[in-house]
């Protein structure tokens, strides 16, 4: 059976605020729910979507810094970037663009 598409799609970051606020005020994103990681109660898991919290549009994370789990090192198969294309981002980061690509200068 094929893949049709993906609930939901996590990462790791360093603090909880700058992700709440890149989300929230960068991407546009609504914050669907917060609960704890199951095996780590002192780190958040946030729950980011669409208005309706709609399956696939589904980003979630877990603010790590300084909560008992050492920093990552690189190495052979790890992922190290993930694309999410949100139209809004662009304008959070000041770059001009056309909605579903970036302008050309």
């Amino acid at each position: 059976m094929p893949i049709l598409g993906l609930h939901h799609v996590t990462a790791t970051v360093d603090e909880a605020q700058p992700d709440l606020d890149f989300c929230l005020k960068g991407l546009g994103l609504r914050l669907v729910k917060k609960t704890v990681n199951f095996d780590n109660h002192f780190v958040y898991h946030f729950y980011y979507g669409d208005e309706r919290g709609t399956p696939g549009t589904i980003w979630t994370t877990f603010p790590y810094a300084n909560r008992g789990v050492r920093a990552g090192t690189k190495g052979a198969g790890q992922v190290t970037a993930t694309a999410f294309f949100v139209a809004t981002f662009l304008a959070y980061a000041g770059t001009p663009h056309v909605v579903g690509r970036p302008a050309t200068s």
